[in-house]
């Protein structure tokens, strides 16, 4: 009967103490590796990072596109410049030029 007893207070000693350390160390484990913890905060601002480098490359294309646009309008279109790339691209000559290849690699623009 007195070790039955001595069981019984000793369990009732023991469940809280283990109860409060696991419920602490619920928390710690969700403060590092839960979906808001410190491993994912870190992965959300690699991820921030990753998207501002994406909007200042959209930007800078979006502005290199408004400077070919506005190089179109019929104002500021130079006709020599025009012909020029038109028979670069085409490969198109006339009989009194003079044709100068370009290796693979080498670009006129």
């Amino acid at each position: 009967m007195q070790f039955l007893h001595f069981v019984k207070k000793a369990i009732k000693a023991t469940i809280p103490p283990v109860f409060f350390l696991s419920l602490t160390g619920f928390f710690l484990w969700n403060t590092m590796d839960g979906a808001h913890g410190l491993k994912s905060y870190y992965v959300q601002q690699k991820l921030l990072v990753e998207a501002q480098q994406a909007q200042q490359d959209a930007i800078s294309e979006q502005q290199a596109w408004a400077r070919r646009v506005v190089g179109l309008k019929e104002g500021r279109l130079d006709k020599d410049l025009l012909d020029e790339r038109t028979r670069v691209m085409l490969s198109f000559s006339q009989e009194n030029e003079i044709v100068i290849p370009y290796k693979a690699n080498d670009h006129l623009y």
